[in-house]
């Protein structure tokens, strides 16, 4: 099995036609899916996700809920009191006509009947013909579904008043790579899914507004802000309904949001896509006055995030209030809407970046969370420090927030899957803050510039694959000449952490201690008597070689060896280990030592 990305990738072609009852919140559907295997192997099974079937009393994801030490607030009820509050969860309370479900009414290969069953959320299907290396086979279903109460991502009437949250909604065949079969059953955890080409009808009432995923195709059929104003509007309307016909090439999943009420802005960014905004007419005025200000700052988005990673390949992106918080799609994202200017603004960037990582950079969030939360709260903690003008504020929370896990002796290494984690708190600082400290710690390692020219270098390799962590790893050794793969295992392979000390001196002898398990590379500071101040940089050996760096060079220090000792040429009055503070150290109140 190959730690790399392979060289192959499946192609996962839809044709998906729904129609949905905005009163019983059940829709019927008709997908073609077009399954071109690139593998080396023969496939004589599928599988599918079955999203919406999580969403039942009973399902796996509602067992997780009520056995984990600490639900996400926003899947648990209390049923108490504020005295003697009882968390139940939000899964195990939902009525029949409140849960959700994606039946399949009937599956065909080539026009033959498949044989199939249904476990929770995956659906097993024998194919009749195996589907060899290099060939294509048609898969044809007719489905139907219920949307669910909204509890977590999708579902419907969220808190702010939305009618209809639809993410992963459809009957979504499972990624297949080197790996094998990824069929995962959804317990709330991220997604991962092979590239393709999407063609969607959504016939819906007539009074409700469509935005999500793809380019729509008939703008003059449906009005609602989409259509040419020079052109007359021929709206088609069949039983009340309105047919919305959108297009979505080479991505890797499709989501829309429906209501009555929304406000739809377009916006085009300059040397950009079309950005399209709804949001409700319902918000108050300070909330709108919000909404009225992302444009703008859409153009320093786009602009920053291109000149730091790449090119947006896309001509449209969406974003739209709906779902229980801030989530990234194909194209767009569903992000709750009655926030502060500051709260909305942080949403947009965070989502937005995932268009690079997640969307373009396709890792599998699902085993490696931190590769896709990491990198991109990483970097829309850069350009939200410039928007804001706090910087290095955002990392200083995170080394925080990780240095309290690290605390609370909960930590577990980062390869664990996302649905593996015994603690929420625990997956969410592992994979955000963790996760964007292995960058922005990668500066100390090999310094600003090599990063940034990594991360160009990473887009440019991986762009449209689905990397892994070897494959940035080696991009980074690629670029800086260095060899790294022990930082890649320390950092997300353990729970080492990094801890350095100073050694009372003996004279001018100096000695450094580490601590904590995690080698790494040190900086140090020395204040002379004279007020005079010297830079000095220790190596580690294992890196063979070091960063650019202009200051006196000291030599190796042996990974293996717990301290590391050399000698000032003149009296000192204070030493430090690390001044720009950059290195993620869980105890820094002994990296520096001074003469009373």
């Amino acid at each position: 099995m190959s730690v790399f990305a392979q060289d192959w990738q499946q192609k996962v072609d839809y044709k998906m036609e729904i129609d949905m009852d905005v009163k019983t919140y059940r829709y019927l559907g008709f997908q073609k899916i077009k399954y071109k295997n690139n593998s080396p192997e023969t496939l004589t099974k599928v599988y599918y996700h079955l999203y919406n079937n999580a969403f039942q009393p009973g399902s796996a994801m509602d067992v997780k809920i009520q056995n984990i030490k600490d639900p996400d607030p926003r899947v648990v009820k209390n049923i108490g009191t504020k005295q003697k509050p009882i968390n139940k969860s939000k899964i195990s309370l939902l009525k029949p006509n409140e849960e959700g479900y994606l039946n399949i009414l009937s599956l065909t290969q080539k026009g033959k009947p498949l044989q199939y069953h249904v476990e929770g959320t995956i659906l097993e299907v024998e194919l009749n013909t195996p589907i060899k290396p290099g060939k294509k086979t048609s898969l044809e279903m007719n489905f139907k579904g219920q949307v669910p109460k909204q509890i977590r991502r999708s579902g419907r009437n969220n808190k702010e008043g939305v009618a209809l949250s639809m993410t992963q909604w459809y009957p979504k065949i499972a990624a297949y790579d080197d790996e094998g079969w990824h069929a995962n059953p959804y317990l709330g955890a991220e997604f991962y899914a092979d590239w393709g080409d999407y063609e969607v009808a959504i016939k819906i009432d007539k009074a409700y507004t469509v935005g999500g995923s793809g380019y729509l195709q008939n703008p003059q059929e449906v009005g609602h802000g989409y259509q040419d104003n020079t052109k007359a509007l021929k709206q088609k309307v069949e039983n009340g309904k309105i047919t919305w016909k959108f297009k979505a090439p080479k991505v890797h999943d499709f989501s829309w949001a429906a209501d009555k009420d929304y406000q739809h802005v377009k916006h085009q960014v300059a040397n950009g896509p079309e950005v399209h905004f709804l949001y409700k007419t319902t918000l108050s005025k300070e909330q709108k006055e919000s909404w009225n200000k992302l444009p703008a700052i859409m153009d320093r988005l786009f602009s920053f995030y291109k000149e730091q990673v790449g090119a947006y390949p896309y001509k449209q992106y969406t974003v739209v209030q709906g779902g229980d918080g801030g989530m990234e799609y194909a194209m767009c994202t569903l992000i709750t809407g009655q926030r502060s200017y500051r709260s909305l603004v942080g949403v947009v960037a965070h989502e937005l970046a995932h268009s690079w990582f997640q969307f373009l950079l396709a890792s599998n969030e699902t085993k490696h969370a931190w590769m896709d939360e990491g990198f991109t709260t990483y970097i829309s903690t850069l350009i939200e420090n410039k928007i804001f003008e706090s910087e290095e504020n955002g990392f200083k929370n995170m080394y925080n927030r990780y240095k309290d896990l690290v605390s609370y002796e909960i930590e577990q290494p980062m390869t664990t899957h996302g649905d593996a984690y015994n603690y929420n708190y625990g997956y969410g600082i592992s994979s955000y803050s963790k996760g964007a400290l292995f960058v922005y710690q990668l500066a100390y390692v090999i310094g600003e510039d090599q990063v940034k020219n990594t991360l160009k270098r990473y887009f440019l390799e991986y762009s449209f694959k689905h990397p892994k962590p070897s494959d940035f790893i080696r991009v980074v050794e690629k670029v800086s000449g260095l060899h790294l793969d022990w930082y890649l295992n320390y950092w997300t392979q353990t729970t080492a952490t990094i801890d350095y000390e100073i050694f009372p001196p003996l004279s001018n002898t100096i000695t450094l201690h580490r601590k904590g398990e995690m080698p790494m590379p040190i900086e140090v500071e020395v204040l002379y008597e004279d007020g005079t101040k010297e830079r000095l940089y220790v190596p580690l050996d294992i890196m063979r070689g070091e960063k650019q760096i202009k200051v006196k060079l000291l030599p190796d220090w042996a990974w293996a060896k717990p301290t590391y000792t050399f000698k000032l040429e003149k009296a000192f009055k204070k030493i430090t280990i690390d001044p720009s503070e950059k290195l993620v150290d869980v105890d820094r109140k002994n990296n520096s030592w001074q003469k009373e």
